[in-house]
């Protein structure tokens, strides 16, 4: 049973990541199918860069710590966590614009 940490997206969290990752993960040839899914992966960097652990004291739930830290190193390489702290950043900012226009509108 997997536990569930304060460091893991949530349903709905996770539902606004995946197709940003999608995007923005590099195009790797696919040598065989991998057994973990995204999010677990994720979820094992979040609890890793949360709680400042060593990669090997991941809770066992997660990934292995070596298939973890693989990607961890394979994305921040890729620039892939300040592309998506960028494009959230974006969101959460057209968000806001948007509600700042709506309290205008309606005052």
């Amino acid at each position: 049973m997997l536990m569930t940490y304060s460091s893991n997206l949530t349903d709905a969290e996770w539902e606004i990541f995946e197709p940003l990752l999608q995007d923005i993960l590099p195009t790797k040839k696919q040598t065989r199918p991998t057994n973990w899914k995204k999010r677990e992966i994720f979820n094992g960097i979040l609890y890793q860069l949360k709680n400042g652990c060593n990669w090997q004291d991941l809770p066992k739930d997660f990934p292995p710590y070596s298939t973890v830290y693989w990607h961890y190193k394979q994305w921040r390489a890729a620039g892939v966590f300040e592309e998506l702290m960028s494009v959230l950043h974006g969101k959460v900012r057209e968000k806001v614009k948007k509600t700042a226009l709506d309290d205008v509108d309606h005052h």
